[in-house]
């Protein structure tokens, strides 16, 4: 399959917590097929409707976001050295996930300190840029939509985004922009579903490379296990 752009991603491994995440959004980016979504009790409006915006990008957390590839480099050349950075990697113990309200959205966000998830996702961001080609100016003017702030435009000058680094913030998206009324009334219906499901402690012990086909959807292409 052919890809357009490519991101490296913490995706949940193959389990309960993954299966929910693909039949929340209705696409599933390790088969690369859209799901059925879950029935649930007390939401807004239907979940394919909330979920609209994030479903193409599949459940997950982004590390390194999604970019094309730079001239001169290929997916496999990519690939191979996504795996070596990821044998210089220690898996990251954190305290938890729970269902939060970020900005406009909702997500699942870490509990207590994540300073040293941002230090990984950092080394990644820094060892793999050289394969991202610059943003196009389209580009660039969606991302200042966001009214971004000095230090965010001099990232997104820097790595064509704004929020690594010193402004990274783990998350893994739910939903679309929700009203504060709506956004309250899906985390108050989702939180007990997913509640058993989400980990404690969090551990991210492997990363994805996903690349996004020329409909806009996301698929797994090789997890790689942190071994170092």
């Amino acid at each position: 399959m052919q890809f357009t752009r490519y991101g490296i991603y913490y995706t949940p491994p193959r389990g309960a917590l993954a299966d929910f995440g693909a039949a929340w959004l209705g696409w599933d980016p390790v088969k690369g097929r859209a799901v059925a979504h879950p029935e649930i009790a007390g939401l807004p409006g239907p979940v394919s409707d909330l979920t609209e915006t994030p479903r193409k990008y599949g459940f997950h957390g982004t590390i390194k976001p999604p970019f094309r590839l730079a001239p001169g480099t290929d997916a496999k050349a990519l690939a191979t050295e996504l795996e070596q950075v990821a044998t210089t990697l220690r898996p990251v113990s954190l305290g938890g996930l729970e269902v939060t309200r970020l900005g406009g959205f909702l997500a699942l966000t870490v509990t207590g300190p994540q300073e040293a998830l941002a230090d990984m996702a950092s080394t990644v961001v820094r060892g793999l840029d050289h394969f991202r080609a610059p943003p196009s100016e389209a580009e660039l003017a969606r991302r200042r939509k966001s009214a971004l702030s000095p230090r965010q435009e001099e990232l997104l000058a820097t790595w064509g985004y704004p929020y690594v680094m010193d402004e990274f913030r783990f998350h893994m998206t739910l939903t679309g922009k929700l009203g504060k009324r709506d956004a309250e009334t899906t985390r108050t219906a989702l939180a007990p579903e997913m509640q058993s499901l989400l980990p404690a402690p969090f551990v991210v012990s492997d990363l994805t490379l996903v690349g996004e086909d020329t409909d806009g959807l996301f698929h797994e292409i090789h997890r790689y296990s942190l071994s170092g």
